[in-house]
């Protein structure tokens, strides 16, 4: 590009839309980069065709253009991504939140729903979000639970949710978007407590038994899939976020088992998982005791997760 980082040629902002569209092979992807890297809003944007670009707003732009030419994800080029009503860090660190995971989401808040109206509107619920990544799921539930997004009744009781990651650096990005939901949203950030460590045994032990809602998006790609993920994913994304080992059921077949002792009598547990995987993961929920399971359907009505309860007494 001629147009980035001239000391002498400016460029309007049409322009640099028209040369990065070009670039990237997209006109939304240019108008999220170029706002981006000019700190508006794409709406902003359109606003502002005619205006001259300053030399440091084109040299952003050609720094993002050339990271996405190399291959990596315009999410990690960008720095945030939204989610549901969150707007979340991201990096290499955390895998990039995806539409599937905004349905298990919205699956965890029914099933916060259904413990709320099952124990009443003033009972203690906790919340727990294992593996949580970038926060994208514990952070949507403090944010939407109880809300206008959220349950009906409104619980009146205390809500708390559990973020937990083995990974040092995901949980950074975790503390980053919680520090961000906070200030936004004091009450909804006031909500969330941090453990680090390997599934359960980053929860306190006095939780066993109490808490009213597991849920997780866990690695579930096997070794074998691994190798034939786009280079896009394979090589940006965490590998030890996408696969937990030969088979991809690793983690998955560990959260059925050890939830067990961690849920409240009723307590529902909420795993995204891959569509072959469901019969199998849904009849392995049976056999561990779970007396309700059911596998709901994503976007594209694909089975994407799994609901399992234990009997309430």
């Amino acid at each position: 590009m001629t147009w980035a980082g001239s000391p002498v040629t400016m460029v309007r902002m049409r322009d640099l839309l028209f040369s990065v569209a070009a670039d990237v092979g997209s006109a939304v992807e240019a108008r999220w980069i170029v706002a981006r890297a000019a700190g508006i809003t794409a709406s902003d944007l359109l606003t502002r065709l005619d205006k001259e670009v300053a030399p440091e707003v084109s040299a952003a732009v050609q720094a993002m253009v050339d990271r996405c030419l190399a291959g990596e994800p315009l999410q990690y080029v960008l720095g945030t991504w939204s989610f549901r009503t969150l707007e979340l860090s991201v990096d290499r660190r955390v895998l990039i939140p995806r539409p599937e995971t905004e349905q298990v989401v919205a699956v965890a808040l029914d099933e916060l729903s259904v413990q709320s109206r099952r124990l009443g509107a003033a009972a203690h619920l906790v919340a727990v979000d294992l593996g949580t990544g970038s926060g994208a799921i514990a952070l949507a539930l403090a944010s939407e639970f109880g809300g206008a997004l959220g349950s009906e009744p409104a619980p009146s009781g205390p809500f708390e949710v559990w973020a937990t990651d083995v990974s040092r650096g995901a949980l950074d990005v975790l503390e980053e978007n919680l520090v961000a939901l906070a200030r936004r949203r004091p009450e909804a950030g006031a909500r969330v407590r941090v453990g680090e460590g390997p599934w359960f045994d980053a929860l306190p032990a006095t939780l066993a038994g109490t808490v009213a809602l597991v849920v997780s998006n866990p690695p579930y790609v096997s070794e074998a899939e691994w190798e034939g993920l786009e280079p896009m994913v394979r090589d940006h994304e965490p590998k030890t976020a996408l696969v937990p080992g030969p088979t991809g059921l690793e983690a998955i077949e560990a959260l059925l088992r050890d939830a067990v002792r961690w849920l409240a009598p009723g307590g529902s547990l909420v795993v995204e998982l891959a569509p072959g995987q469901a019969d199998e993961m849904r009849q392995r929920a049976a056999e561990l005791g779970y007396d309700q399971t059911d596998v709901r359907g994503d976007l594209a009505g694909r089975p994407r997760t799994l609901v399992a309860r234990l009997p309430v007494s």
